[in-house]
């Protein structure tokens, strides 16, 4: 069984040209290594069943890539990235359609109903929503932290949102409250 010490040796170079492939950028090629290597440290108990290491790795930085793309386009779209030096003022930068007060502090009521909703919901079902939603973990991530099936894993998001479904129009209220959004 090769140690990661061997293989982080041996494929270093290569993962590192991927990465920078990937981000064309080499600072963002260097953190992408960083959190590759990180899970491959965190998945060294599989590496031993691994037949093509160099698959394995490529598997790895591909889905680890796609991820941090994935949380990146998420969070830009709630963040505003402010230049250093702004002849604008910040103002004329937020766009003319967000929602005035009154409907933001309703969408955070909102917010709250749906997480004393996903209290309520079987523990199992709220750690693998927890983990997809809120972690951003991938399909396969939770599958392997839960130590299930990808299927697993989607039958328990699909049972989860369905049950979420139901405890919510059971309350009308907060039924009513929702269907406004």
């Amino acid at each position: 069984m090769p140690t990661i010490e061997t293989v982080y040796q041996e494929h270093n170079r290569q993962i590192y040209y991927l990465c920078l492939k990937l981000t064309k950028n080499p600072a963002e090629a260097e953190d992408l290594m960083q959190d590759v290597w990180m899970k491959v440290v965190c998945s060294q108990a599989y590496l031993e069943n691994v037949d093509h290491v160099k698959a394995w790795l490529t598997t790895i930085t591909m889905n680890t890539f796609r991820d941090k793309y994935r949380k990146d386009v998420r969070r830009s779209k709630h963040m505003v990235i402010q230049p250093d030096q702004l002849d604008v003022s910040i103002l004329d930068l937020i766009a003319a359609d967000t929602l005035p007060i009154d409907e933001q502090l309703a969408k955070e009521n909102v917010s709250e109903i749906i997480q004393e909703k996903l209290g309520q919901l079987d523990a199992i079902y709220s750690k693998t929503v927890f983990y997809f939603y809120v972690k951003q973990l991938s399909l396969v991530e939770i599958a392997e932290l839960m130590k299930v099936s990808i299927g697993t894993v989607k039958s328990r998001l699909f049972r989860a949102k369905q049950r979420l479904r139901e405890l919510i129009l059971k309350d009308e209220d907060m039924a009513e409250m929702l269907l406004v959004y």
